[in-house]
């Protein structure tokens, strides 16, 4: 079953807004583990009947994957969903994070007018900090520590040709380093860009590696 949630965006509404969003979704549907203690109006009755609330997964692509590391770092690891519902697993595919300070191949000058620092600032005008706010720099000072990630499985997913690529193996290294007790998995998609797999949907017959990518998604969930 997948629940997906249609969050507020920015510019009009301006970060946290998103994260707040996505974090009153997760209580919503983890309210279903026990729907005569956390009664709504509200219900959704396919989870009442059919959710398996010991396997539940958090997912997203970019700024949803950048959403996933928000949620684990800074709301579950503080704050407890309705009927104690845990988060089993993760998926971050080509996730937004960035940084004053490049990582790999990233461009060592220009900071203010990179794209994806105009992009933040467009998202979140008053992060303190600016492009090292703890949201979108995962290691940034004052930033929660990714040993304390809420989950017990990760399975994080970038792409060669993608800008964010360097990031992502950078997050995947930092989380191995961290000290986090979980068990981790990574992949790497040569010759692809940002969110191929949405761009080019795996039902297209061109999109091999969409098609590829799902599958191992798919194999995540289902083998976890």
């Amino acid at each position: 079953m997948v629940v997906s949630v249609e969050y507020r965006l920015a510019p009009e509404h301006p970060l946290p807004a998103s994260y707040d969003d996505c974090w009153e979704a997760l209580k919503w549907v983890a309210s279903h583990s026990d729907s005569t203690k956390y009664p709504t109006d509200n219900t959704e009755p396919w989870l009442i009947h059919h959710g398996d609330f010991n396997r539940v997964f958090i997912g997203g692509d970019s700024a949803g994957a950048n959403i996933v590391h928000n949620i684990l770092a800074f709301r579950f690891g503080h704050q407890s969903l309705p009927g104690d519902v845990k988060i089993l697993g993760a998926v971050l595919a080509h996730p937004y994070f960035y940084a004053s300070q490049p990582v790999g191949s990233e461009p060592v000058n220009g900071i203010e007018q990179n794209f994806y620092n105009l992009v933040w600032k467009l998202a979140y005008p008053s992060a303190p900090g600016g492009i090292d706010n703890p949201f979108i720099n995962p290691l940034a000072p004052g930033a929660p520590s990714l040993a304390q990630l809420a989950c017990s499985k990760i399975f994080i997913c970038v792409a060669e040709k993608d800008g964010l690529c360097d990031r992502g193996v950078w997050y995947y290294e930092a989380v191995k380093k961290s000290g986090w007790q979980g068990q981790i998995q990574f992949f790497r998609q040569e010759n692809e860009d940002h969110v191929y797999h949405l761009l080019q949907p795996a039902l297209n017959q061109d999109s091999r590696n969409a098609y590829k990518l799902i599958n191992l998604i798919a194999s995540f969930l289902v083998n976890h």
